[in-house]
């Protein structure tokens, strides 16, 4: 059984230097909230870069939708605005300050896209893949075995073993 396959979070607002750190916030809350904080920093980038083009290029309007939904093991997070033009990535100059928003949300996610939504705008996404947070817990010690964790080896000796108690677990 699958218990919450599918977890989604949206916020409307008008793509304003103002309110794109606070999206970037609640976007980071959010996956906090998720247990997804090792994906916090590629999401707050990535919507940062998407509001950024909504702010600098969209018309006729700055009003858009950020969407973000964990389905299983990827993370998508999407911003909807009301410009059917398909924004391209560009070849930024060194010297450039800006240009270079697309080019880093391809190195950052796994995948990336365009949705058009005909005349009505487009929708610009961006995935992640989001590791289940209990593997990020750091493994558990075999009874018996050496481990390697913080504070180096440490043999346990076959009289330890054979005075604890017998443990089994279920995983999952």
């Amino acid at each position: 059984m699958i218990s919450e396959p599918s977890r989604h979070c949206t916020v409307e607002l008008q793509a304003l230097p103002s309110r794109i750190g606070q999206v970037r916030r609640i976007i980071s809350a959010q996956l906090r909230y998720w247990h997804l904080d090792p994906l916090i920093d590629q999401a707050a980038l990535g919507v940062t870069e998407l509001l950024t083009n909504v702010h600098r290029h969209a018309q006729p309007d700055k009003s858009c939708t950020v969407d973000i939904e964990l389905l299983l093991d990827r993370l998508t997070v999407s911003v909807h605005d009301h410009d059917p033009r398909v924004p391209t990535v560009n070849e930024a100059d060194s010297f450039a300050t800006s240009g270079r928003g697309l080019a880093l949300i391809a190195a950052v996610s796994e995948s990336w896209g365009v949705r058009p939504s005909g005349a009505a705008g487009k929708a610009v996404w961006f995935t992640l893949p989001a590791v289940c947070a209990t593997s990020t817990l750091p493994p558990l010690a075999v009874y018996g075995s050496i481990t390697d964790g913080p504070f180096g080896s440490v043999p346990i000796s076959p009289e330890a073993v054979a005075a604890a108690p017998a443990r089994s677990a279920v995983v999952g």
